[in-house]
């Protein structure tokens, strides 16, 4: 019989790191120009500043998640080789452990029992990993891939605002980067629902309140502190 459900938690890792990186990218970008223009800056300081960003916060981007998801990977590793050394010393306690989860989701001992000792037969550090400590190759951490899909979904969403700057003349600048700047976030909300098999209306309306809370913040910063140039 064929298999026609389709399960996104695979896409987790990735697509958590890609809205991020093309969330921030929009919103921080947009802010920033909208705060630079709001103070008085002229278009060329608005580009320069907005460029200053773009680089910044990819890099930024990167680095963080590099680092945060590789403290998540060194944690599986240690707990992966922590139950390899218990499987190895103590088997029949691992075998019980791994019974009472089973018992704990419904099945009765006998059954848990033949299931334990069946899967620890065939892969016991990976029957321990997914129903002890609830780790899958599928949801495991994967810095390079995270800090890239980050780094390089900021770089485009940061390049969206940029390119309203040089598209729009400077008197229509305010309007056309933050509308343009909501519509990118409604439509990547749209898309990272999409890829998920969540509600596109919710996703899309969620990065629109805060990505306009965010760039109205900031642009109230440029025109209260600003100095015009």
């Amino acid at each position: 019989m064929s298999h026609t459900e389709r399960h996104r938690t695979d896409r987790i890792g990735w697509l958590r790191a890609a809205v991020l990186g093309a969330n921030d990218g929009i919103v921080s970008t947009a802010s920033l120009i909208l705060g630079v223009a709001a103070a008085g800056a002229g278009s060329q300081a608005i580009v320069v500043a907005g460029v200053a960003g773009l680089v910044a916060g990819a890099m930024s981007m990167a680095a963080g998640e590099y680092v945060s998801v590789s403290s998540q990977a060194d944690t599986e590793r240690a707990d992966l080789a922590r139950e390899r050394e218990e499987l190895a010393t103590n088997p029949e306690h691992e075998h019980e452990e791994l019974t009472a989860i089973y018992v704990e989701r419904g099945l009765d001992s006998a059954l848990a029992s033949s299931v334990a000792s069946q899967l620890m037969k065939h892969d016991a550090l990976g029957a321990h990993a997914r129903d002890e400590l609830g780790i899958s190759d599928s949801l495991a951490a994967r810095p390079a891939q995270a800090a890239f899909a980050s780094a390089g979904t900021f770089t485009v969403g940061a390049a969206l605002p940029l390119l309203v700057v040089v598209t729009f003349p400077a008197s229509a600048l305010m309007w056309a980067v933050s509308g343009g700047s909501l519509v990118f976030l409604a439509l990547l909300g749209a898309l990272s629902a999409r890829a998920g098999g969540a509600s596109l209306m919710v996703a899309a309306s969620r990065v629109t309140f805060w990505g306009a809370l965010a760039m109205a913040l900031t642009a109230g910063v440029g025109a209260i502190f600003g100095v015009v140039t």
